[in-house]
């Protein structure tokens, strides 16, 4: 069977030009490995330290947040702040609507809000997604988690950032408060294939890159904990390994999140 990528354009469905569009997402993500390998040593040296990574995205964003935890292959050491004012997309129109949370995304000083719930600590790091990087709040959030001296690492579609006009009151982007920046690979305005007939192009493509990127680093995080004699608690479905084990890991691993999680909480507010 001829690979896709070998195959004249023209000559494809749909479909199979969105696939080759992966191909090439995955391509870009895999020349990335040498940040990536970066990556994965400071949030594995978080979360050897006992704290956590923190990651935030607004919008669909959101997606990357939940792939890096909680879900089946995940483990303790992951922050997920995710605001349901910028993030909860399916009812669309009306009150809590898209209208409202693609403007709320865009207002000053809620970042730090939201980070005022957290006793950040010296050690932690984070990662903040945005596929354009322009949003007001992505960028304030990673410029106040380096305020707080957080390592910032910033996810974005570096063409479509290119390509866009920062909202920041400053014109900052997301990268400008990053100490490193990842690559989902995707192309100015996010969508991937051209319709004859259609305007504009659709099916996007920085999900598929943004996951691609966060697994990879979750997989690289897991191996240099094990390799610490800290092996993670891997939520892991019982067709792997069995109800009995895949219960307990199940409540092991949200103890463990909970205990990490406390310690952001129970001296909150407290002047020294």
């Amino acid at each position: 069977m001829q690979s896709r990528s070998l195959t004249d354009p023209s000559t494809l469905s749909p479909s199979q030009r969105y696939l080759t569009a992966c191909e090439g997402l995955l391509a870009q993500v895999s020349a990335q490995e040498d940040v990536i390998q970066k990556v994965a040593d400071l949030f594995a040296a978080t979360i050897l330290q006992g704290q956590m990574v923190h990651v935030f995205a607004s919008g669909h964003s959101r997606m990357m947040v939940e792939e890096m935890w909680p879900r089946y292959g995940s483990f303790p050491g992951f922050n997920p702040i995710v605001e349901l004012s910028l993030t909860f997309h399916n009812l669309v129109v009306g009150a809590n609507g898209q209208r409202q949370a693609m403007f709320l995304e865009n207002v000053s000083g809620f970042a730090s809000r939201i980070l005022r719930n957290f006793d950040l600590k010296d050690g932690d790091s984070a990662l903040v997604i945005s596929s354009s990087g322009c949003n007001v709040v992505p960028v304030e959030m990673a410029e106040e988690f380096q305020r707080r001296g957080v390592k910032v690492v910033a996810l974005i579609s570096a063409a479509h950032s290119e390509a866009s006009t920062s909202r920041h009151s400053q014109g900052m982007k997301l990268q400008d408060f990053a100490d490193f920046v990842l690559d989902t690979g995707a192309p100015v305005g996010d969508a991937m294939v051209k319709i004859e007939g259609l305007d504009t192009p659709v099916a996007p493509g920085s999900s598929v890159g943004g996951c691609l990127v966060v697994n990879a680093i979750k997989a690289e995080v897991a191996d240099r904990l094990t390799r610490a004699g800290h092996p993670p608690k891997v939520l892991t479905a019982t067709a792997v390994c069995g109800a009995e084990k895949g219960a307990e890991l199940f409540e092991a691993a949200y103890d463990e999140h909970a205990r990490r999680l406390a310690r952001y909480y129970e001296k909150l507010g407290v002047k020294d």
